[in-house]
């Protein structure tokens, strides 16, 4: 018998607690026979109807000091306490798995690194993408590769209320009340709409990739608050989707441009036609090409099945040595230097338009101005943008 320890009950932990119940025989077949036991749950909550309610505790030590404690699974999200109480099972020489993007963006270097000092494992497959192998696949299956570039729809939320803002032709705020009411969203969906959990899972990707710890606070991170089912429709009309995407690119200079921000993707893109709620991360390698990942980036049961990957991997001695130095990037370059084309919509009349940005074409949406403005830097459009004087939203699109 393999005992574990569940920190934190909510939708992934219970998740997690329901998939070891449900699939107990597929599970120890997969352990030469061996099978899993939930000693204990951390939580502060009581759960007295629960099957497993006996077994839950609020003494993280109970756990970190009982050697019969083989692994810990960490769903509790948020940075502290998740982060000590991952910290102290692992000096204790118990595996850690985890769902906890925060804590891996911010702290997994350290975590990482200790890990490998103990001869034990610190994984996280479900930190990114919920039920999508990406870790995976990245670490091993990708491995013969260079990585070019990944451009990645990270965020259910996000999409789901892009989505709805396109086929309902709604605005931002009415979509995202309906993505709350359906459990998509927060209460409080500010780290959702603004960026920031995709910024915390590029943040990771890019590290797996490119092999130093790339902190979420390195990248610039910009959310769809701003957008408008106008500037949908004008994309659509081109032949684009909006999409929230983190994307790590490799250039031509060596560095590799870091970014979280809306984009204009092209519809012969295939991560233009992925909606709704799912994830879809593309991945390029200077061998394979271009490799998609698709499907549910969230959920009790999906999350839950890739932590479970995770568990099989680790009691059976394998991936151990995954992960990135415990070094901060030196390979970043300075995202205001990066060349792309973007999409502006501004309350400045042609003429000014035209003074600044030159020849371009300009279309009326409402009682705004909207126009392609052409390759270059952001640093040489945000210059532009404050010469227009008028409120104005730029969009990039997507190489």
């Amino acid at each position: 018998m393999i005992n574990i320890a569940i920190l934190g009950f909510g939708v992934v932990g219970s998740g997690v607690a329901e998939v070891i119940s449900k699939n107990s025989k597929e599970l120890a077949a997969r352990l030469d026979g061996e099978e899993l036991n939930i000693k204990y749950i951390l939580d502060k909550r009581t759960f007295p109807d629960h099957p497993l309610g006996s077994r839950v505790t609020d003494d993280i030590d109970k756990i970190i000091n009982d050697e019969d404690v083989f692994l810990v699974i960490e769903t509790m999200g948020g940075l502290h306490p998740a982060y000590d109480f991952s910290k102290k099972a692992l000096l204790a020489g118990k595996s850690v798995i985890t769902s906890n993007k925060e804590v891996v963006a911010s702290c997994g270097a350290e975590l990482l690194s200790i890990a490998r000092s103990n001869n034990i494992g610190y994984l996280f497959e479900a930190s990114v993408g919920g039920g999508i192998p990406i870790i995976r696949p990245m670490w091993q299956c990708l491995a013969a590769n260079k990585i070019i570039r990944i451009a990645g729809i990270l965020n259910g939320t996000c999409n789901y209320i892009l989505t709805k803002m396109e086929k309902e032709k709604t605005d931002f705020e009415t979509a995202l009340k309906e993505a709350q009411e359906l459990g998509y969203a927060e209460r409080n969906p500010s780290a959702d709409v603004e960026g920031m959990d995709t910024c915390r899972k590029i943040s990771i990707l890019t590290s797996l990739a490119f092999g130093k710890h790339v902190y979420p606070e390195k990248i610039q991170c910009e959310g769809i608050t701003d957008i408008t089912y106008d500037d949908i429709l004008f994309a659509r009309n081109r032949g684009y989707a909006i999409k929230l995407l983190g994307t790590s690119k490799m250039a031509s200079d060596g560095k590799v441009y870091v970014l979280t921000a809306p984009f204009l993707v092209s519809e012969d893109n295939e991560i233009a036609g992925v909606n709704d709620v799912y994830n879809g991360i593309s991945v390029e390698g200077n061998v394979v090409g271009d490799v998609l990942f698709c499907g549910r980036g969230a959920g009790s049961l999906p999350t839950a099945s890739a932590v479970m990957a995770d568990v099989l991997d680790v009691i059976r001695d394998c991936r151990k040595t995954i992960g990135w130095k415990n070094e901060e990037a030196d390979f970043l370059g300075d995202i205001s230097n990066n060349v792309t084309d973007f999409y502006i919509r501004t309350k400045a009349d042609e003429n000014k338009i035209k003074e600044v940005f030159g020849n371009v074409k300009v279309e009326k949406s409402g009682d705004n101005s909207v126009f392609f403005a052409g390759k270059t830097s952001q640093k040489e459009i945000e210059e532009k943008i404050a010469k227009l004087g008028f409120d104005t939203v730029k969009i990039r699109v997507l190489d």
